[in-house]
């Protein structure tokens, strides 16, 4: 129980008080949600990743394996969403929103501080975090654009959106970069550090003005939908990560630290995303907000349970 608890103060909380003030902040000045949201998407997400990416050492063994991961984790539990959606029968917006409060986690603004805590600071096990935040990073940018305005856009207005996304550009370059080991000069490489070490405080902050801004009470009739989605989100994800990997360590072999990393990285709540994208082009915000209010606040205690049981 003496871990339990520590795991709950080092690992949880301190991400859970850079949350707080930004609830405090948002009901004390009223901040503009869709600028912040703006900034980013547009500057600071862009930027942590090119610099990672940039600077980080992946070998080719360890993104194959992680994406085999990646590929299948999503491939199970999109099957595991859609058949909730089958089931309650949702409609087209709220379809998109659902996959989307589900398949969206919060791998960055959340994964990368809980990783850096839970596995203190290791270098491997960010580099397996930093290729999810990637691949999360993209699904939003690209897939979660065209979800929510697939029902009520053209396809090359949809292509349109995806196309101004600067993180769909930020990854190729750095990898490029990096391939031909070009260095980035120091008037480019000075300011993308201060945007990209800016990065972890605004999204903690961000996400917690987004819930500050919400009403913190959940509508009857749309409790049983968040009920769902934070289920699948924070228990069946973790428990299909599990599975995932177990599979893959029987196939091929895993190293465990490689494991652990990859069921934590699943463990997160909704990413701010599923919210972003909701406000943005207004794709039932309302249900988007409460997914993410409600997993959040329930990820203190099923996060730590994950990271108890994987005795990290």
């Amino acid at each position: 129980m003496t871990i339990f608890w520590s795991i709950l103060l080092n690992n949880v909380l301190p991400l859970s008080v850079m949350i707080a003030i930004g609830i405090t902040l948002q009901r004390a000045f009223s901040l503009d949600i869709k600028t912040l949201s703006k900034l980013n998407f547009y500057l600071f997400s862009p930027a942590v990743i090119f610099r990672l990416l940039y600077t980080t050492e992946l070998s080719l063994q360890i993104v194959g394996k992680v994406l085999l991961f990646f590929v299948l984790f999503m491939a199970l539990l999109f099957g595991a969403v859609e058949a909730v959606i089958r089931i309650r029968r949702y409609k087209a917006g709220m379809k998109a929103t659902m996959r989307n409060s589900v398949l969206f986690y919060n791998s960055a603004n959340y994964g990368i501080p809980l990783n850096q805590l839970a596995f203190a600071a290791n270098p491997f096990t960010l580099s397996v975090q930093l290729i999810i935040m990637v691949m999360q990073s993209l699904l939003p940018n690209t897939y979660g654009i065209y979800s929510v305005n697939a029902h009520q856009s053209s396809g090359k207005e949809v292509l349109r959106k995806i196309a101004t996304q600067p993180v769909i550009y930020a990854i190729p370059l750095a990898l490029l970069l990096r391939g031909f080991h070009l260095p980035l000069p120091v008037f480019l490489a000075t300011p993308v550090d201060y945007v990209a070490n800016a990065f972890f405080g605004t999204a903690l902050i961000t996400l917690g003005v987004q819930l500050g801004s919400m009403s913190w009470s959940v509508r009857s009739f749309m409790l049983t939908d968040v009920a769902l989605s934070t289920g699948l989100r924070l228990i069946a994800g973790p428990l299909l990560a599990a599975f995932v990997v177990w599979g893959i360590d029987l196939a091929m072999g895993m190293d465990s630290m490689m494991a652990k990393a990859l069921i934590v990285s699943s463990a997160v709540p909704t990413s701010l995303s599923s919210v972003l994208l909701a406000v943005e082009f207004d794709n039932e915000p309302e249900f988007a907000s409460q997914t993410v209010l409600i997993s959040t606040i329930l990820s203190m205690i099923t996060v730590t349970v994950v990271i108890y049981f994987l005795h990290i």
